[in-house]
């Protein structure tokens, strides 16, 4: 396969959420790279398609499944750019070239390994992962092991942020902007327990492991400069690690409550995912940092500061690790795949699962006698 050219090809592919038809486009030329000779089930969770490639026959319990989303957030444009060894687009570090790779992996190596080896092909992780990997989990899809192709320099990342979406609510009573003293202005209370919320979360000054608060979005329902708005909302986004308790193992009104307390108005939780971990000292992540050694690179631990599907698994006790080929500029326009690394990440991914081959599952994991 000429990767560089077939990523092109997908880059190109504006398969953000809004297009439910190039989400399709998307899955369908992964799923071409991968070719005849496999049983592929198809999902459908709210118009978002995904897919689950395998051996032919009933649905295993996976050995290790190999997770890649198609997903990506909107572009003003999604045409690919080479410039030696970097290829330019939309998608290309996150994580369009990866899933070629994954794809191609399994394509080879399925068919030969001793113990069942599954592709999980998604296309909503950029705004969820509920209609994706949650939905197949759901459905009962299971494994011992998942690999998650997502960028990380092969580098194995074993913990991730939860993330958490709310909106604060504020109040007041409108009146004419020229007297103020009538009313009672709901945009500085909002803004005054936005400032509550910070003061205990503050931006950290640089890369930090701890719980971070970005301010998203602030508005009023006021129309009128000249009038004291009466209503206003705050969006906020917030990402925990595992370690901070006021968030992590909490449910919706629990932590609504909590930051209420902090904040003196209403609070509403849109959207709670919880944090990822992965034991840094299990038999497969110690197998995948040897490999990624054994390609050139450090293969050294990682935490991510983002969320990601990991957490779905890691919700149902299972191990969960990213691993993914270089890059940068993740979401931004200058967003590229870093093709040094393509080769030694398909050397890594072939050793790793080869290696695993060689090894016995520990009892209890899928593939195993005792599973």
């Amino acid at each position: 396969m000429d990767l560089p050219a077939r990523a092109a090809e997908l880059i190109a592919v504006p398969s953000t959420a809004d297009r439910p038809g190039e989400l399709h486009r998307a899955l369908e030329l992964v799923l071409d790279v991968v070719g005849p000779g496999f049983t592929v089930e198809r999902f459908t969770s709210r118009g978002k398609p995904s897919a689950l490639v395998h051996l032919p026959g009933p649905r295993p319990d996976f050995r290790v499944l190999l997770n890649a989303h198609l997903d990506v957030v909107p572009a003003d444009s999604y045409a690919a750019r080479r410039d030696g060894d970097r290829l330019y687009g939309r998608g290309a570090q996150d994580m369009k070239v990866a899933a070629l790779v994954l794809a191609e992996v399994f394509r080879s190596l399925a068919p030969s390994l001793p113990y069942p080896l599954g592709l999980q092909l998604v296309t909503d992780e950029e705004v969820g992962g509920f209609d994706g990997t949650a939905h197949q989990l759901t459905a009962g899809v299971t494994a011992g092991f998942v690999l998650i192709g997502e960028q990380s320099g092969l580098r194995v990342v074993t913990d991730s942020k939860g993330i958490l979406q709310v909106r604060l609510h504020a109040t007041g009573t409108a009146a004419h902007a020229a007297y103020p003293w009538l009313g009672d202005n709901a945009l500085l209370t909002l803004t005054g327990a936005v400032d509550a919320v910070l003061r205990r979360w503050p931006v950290p000054p640089g890369e930090q492991w701890r719980t971070t608060v970005n301010v998203a979005r602030i508005e009023t329902t006021n129309r009128a400069v000249n009038q004291v708005p009466a209503e206003a909302t705050a969006w906020l986004d917030i990402r925990f690690p595992p370690q901070d308790t006021a968030f992590a193992g909490r449910s919706r009104e629990e932590i609504a409550a909590l930051l209420r307390s902090v904040s003196g108005v209403p609070v509403t939780v849109d959207s709670l995912g919880a944090p990822h971990h992965a034991d840094p000292h299990s038999h497969e992540v110690t197998l995948l940092r040897a490999a990624a050694r054994s390609a050139g690179y450090s293969g050294e631990l990682l935490r991510k500061h983002g969320a990601a599907d990991g957490r779905f698994y890691s919700a149902r006790g299972i191990d969960a690790v990213i691993f993914g080929p270089g890059g940068d500029g993740q979401h931004g326009p200058d967003e590229y795949a870093d093709l040094r690394t393509v080769g030694p990440y398909r050397e890594a991914l072939t050793t790793f699962l080869t290696g695993l081959a060689r090894d016995p599952a520990p009892a209890g994991h899928p593939g195993s006698a005792a599973g």
